[in-house]
């Protein structure tokens, strides 16, 4: 964590095969509560644009992530993009 109480999560794809099985949820789910359990106001990913990264995205965006701007020291590209979560 941050002196600022962020934290990043670095972003997760699962192996095509056991995409929507409850795996990426679960491990979202815990991480969340871990970084609100150690006082992490907010949650912060940076990743990928295209169809590879749509089911991840999709599951980031269904826990509440939103899109955002640069955070720690990322650069915005056409490319990458960012997602935070504020959990105080």
């Amino acid at each position: 964590m941050a002196a600022d109480g962020t934290a990043e999560v670095k972003s997760m794809r699962p192996h095509p095969d056991f995409l929507r099985m409850g795996a990426g949820a679960a491990l979202l789910e815990t991480i969340i509560a871990t970084a609100s359990a150690r006082g992490v106001r907010r949650l912060s990913l940076e990743t990928g644009s295209g169809t590879a990264f749509e089911p991840a995205l999709e599951l980031y965006r269904r826990r509440g992530f939103v899109n955002g701007g640069p955070f720690g020291s990322y650069r915005q590209s056409d490319f990458n993009q960012f997602l935070h979560l504020d959990i105080s």
